[in-house]
């Protein structure tokens, strides 16, 4: 397949998050009900000279880049060098999963330059990252085990999900830290019963967010902002710093974050985004 292919990159909520103890590799053990959601990075790939990742405004290392090469050595695809062009739109180090959205969208690009199905690219986004895995196939998704054990789930209703990102960026590994500094993880068994509960019962669980407002403290604002603004639950977003208000519509979720940039708030307003829904052609 020749010409430019386009897939949008959906950022991810966790609905909720339930941390265990710390595996042999050091990961944690986690329950998750995962939820992407509108707010997307764009990517789109064509044919070059050699490969390469352009994202412009953001600098440093890209799990895109490393996507690509872990999908040429596990899959031994020799086709043409491809320049994948990233306009991000997702807050960077923000809890939201951008990086992981953009590497699994690159998975997505190339399999379908290569004809690779993408049953055979689980264990390659495993490898990238804990979050990878769940965005391979975006939509709704209960995730266990450290991200690698997804189990899809149908498309809910629709809800609102006001987004108020952070000037802050915390690093994911720096939370986990954190967490483990305060004792935060659950015990094993612990976990292992909250994975029997249906996950909508755990909806506004975090166990990251303490350690998220010791390392930024500025997150207890943008929650009372978010309650303040109408929303039915405030949460911090995965590991943070991103804040996310919980609204039973999105046209709810609009109109708060509308009246928030009128006070010179970023706020941002989304809804789920539903499986399938993610190849632009």
């Amino acid at each position: 397949m020749g010409g430019t292919v386009r897939e949008l990159a959906p950022a991810k909520i966790n609905l909720c998050l339930c941390v265990g103890p710390p595996r042999h590799d050091g990961l944690h053990e986690l329950v998750s009900l995962m939820q992407s959601v509108t707010l997307c990075d764009e990517l789109e790939a064509s044919d070059a000279g050699r490969d390469e990742v352009v994202c412009p405004g953001v600098e440093g290392p890209n799990l895109v880049s490393a996507a690509v090469a872990s999908f040429r050595e596990a899959t031994g695809w020799d086709g043409p060098p491809q320049r994948i062009e990233i306009v991000k739109r997702i807050p960077v180090a923000a809890g939201m999963g951008g990086g992981s959205a953009d590497a699994a969208a690159a998975l997505r690009l190339l399999a379908r330059r290569s004809g690779t199905a993408l049953g055979a690219l689980e264990a390659v986004a495993a490898a990238l990252g804990s979050d990878v895995p769940s965005q391979l196939r975006p939509g709704r998704a209960l995730v266990r085990g450290a991200g690698e054990l997804v189990t899809p789930l149908p498309d809910p209703a629709g809800f609102g999900v006001l987004v108020l990102p952070s000037r802050a960026r915390l690093a994911t590994a720096a939370v986990y830290r954190e967490a483990d500094r305060l004792g935060t993880p659950r015990s094993a068994s612990e976990l292992a019963q909250l994975a029997q509960l249906d996950p909508l019962e755990l909806t506004g669980v975090n166990d990251l967010a303490a350690a998220a407002l010791s390392l930024e403290p500025s997150i207890a604002d943008a929650l009372t902002q978010a309650l303040a603004a109408g929303a039915s639950k405030a949460m911090v977003c995965g590991s943070g710093p991103t804040v996310i208000g919980l609204f039973d519509a999105p046209p709810a979720a609009a109109v708060a974050a509308a009246a928030l940039r009128e006070t010179g708030v970023d706020a941002r307003a989304a809804g789920p985004f539903p499986a399938s829904a993610s190849l632009l052609g």
